[in-house]
């Protein structure tokens, strides 16, 4: 059977920077690995910046985010479906930030997904600066991926917002008990990792498994989280900085914006664009797209927009 891995984690929390190297070290052993994108929107940003892994050894598919539950189940299956032919050691799933683990597990004990695929791995990846204003909908919504997490790893450590570890574990177990989950997070369940997931010992983190736990389901309205596709926008690289702060401190004029992901070119450079209300990243990149995607809850487009300089 096709071990599956699942990697979780918050909108804006680092899965796709993880799953670069998380990736390659399979690479490295000889494994052919499939990955199965899930962007939340049409246009996928992510599939852009893991290019490089493919090869003779991975190969990146996509399902187009957003849409209703069951569309968007009936697209997963399908994917997996064509994926348990091609001959992968391992298939790696990531899905959007706005995904709730249940339906992943629901897929594998589903005919004929239950013949070819066993699950491996759940790693959710937490960034611990946090934003001290999460909506009860995305608390939900991490607090379901840490459920199921067999290794739980920690991005943006030099921010931390609830101090250290022990601190941050506080906070996330607080998250479990709102929705009744018997499962309480242990600093051993926290995979060692530094910087941009240096140090990572990608051997135990592919075998931490998963954790089975109940908790009290809420029926979170996916429709009340949106994505605008901002393109032609003329904006430079200091004033983008500059006016994502505004974006995202002012709800009443924009609504409220979790994360700013895109490319931005500045005369004949690319820049990757990853902002978060309390992490700002603009990198240098040898090639992009003129577009960034805005995502958030309750957004308004034309004010947006205006700020972004379209």
């Amino acid at each position: 059977m096709i071990k599956i891995d699942l990697v979780t984690g918050f909108l804006g929390s680092g899965k796709t920077t993880f799953i670069k190297k998380y990736v390659r070290y399979f690479i490295d052993k000889g494994q052919k690995i499939g990955i199965l994108e899930n962007d939340y929107g049409a246009i996928n940003i992510d599939l852009m910046l893991l290019g490089d892994l493919i090869g003779d050894n991975c190969e990146i598919e996509m399902i187009i985010g957003g849409g209703d539950p069951e569309t968007h189940k009936r697209r997963f299956r399908t994917k997996l479906i064509a994926m348990a032919m091609s001959g992968y050691d391992r298939v790696i799933v990531e899905p959007s930030g706005i995904f709730e683990p249940e339906e992943f597990f629901d897929l594998l004990h589903e005919e004929p997904l239950d013949s070819w695929y066993e699950a491996g791995s759940v790693i959710t990846i937490v960034d611990v600066s946090f934003e001290t204003d999460m909506s009860e909908s995305s608390r939900y919504l991490l607090a379901t991926q840490l459920a199921s997490a067999g290794a739980i790893i920690f991005s943006r450590q030099e921010n931390f917002k609830y101090k250290d570890v022990e601190g941050t574990i506080t906070y996330l177990n607080s998250m479990l008990e709102e929705i009744k989950c018997k499962r309480r997070i242990k600093p051993e369940d926290i995979a060692p990792s530094t910087g941009r997931f240096d140090n990572c010992n990608f051997n135990e983190i592919s075998g931490a498994g998963h954790v089975i736990t109940d908790y009290e389901k809420k029926f979170i309205e996916l429709k009340d989280y949106s994505s605008i596709f901002v393109m032609g926008s003329r904006i430079t690289k200091d004033n983008l900085e500059k006016n994502a702060k505004i974006i995202f401190e002012d709800y009443k004029k924009f609504g409220k914006v979790i994360r700013i992901k895109g490319f931005i070119k500045e005369v004949d450079k690319y820049y990757f664009i990853n902002m978060t209300k309390n992490n700002i990243e603009l990198n240098r990149i040898d090639k992009g797209q003129d577009i960034l995607i805005v995502i958030g809850e309750g957004l308004d487009e034309k004010n947006i927009k205006e700020e972004l300089d379209v």
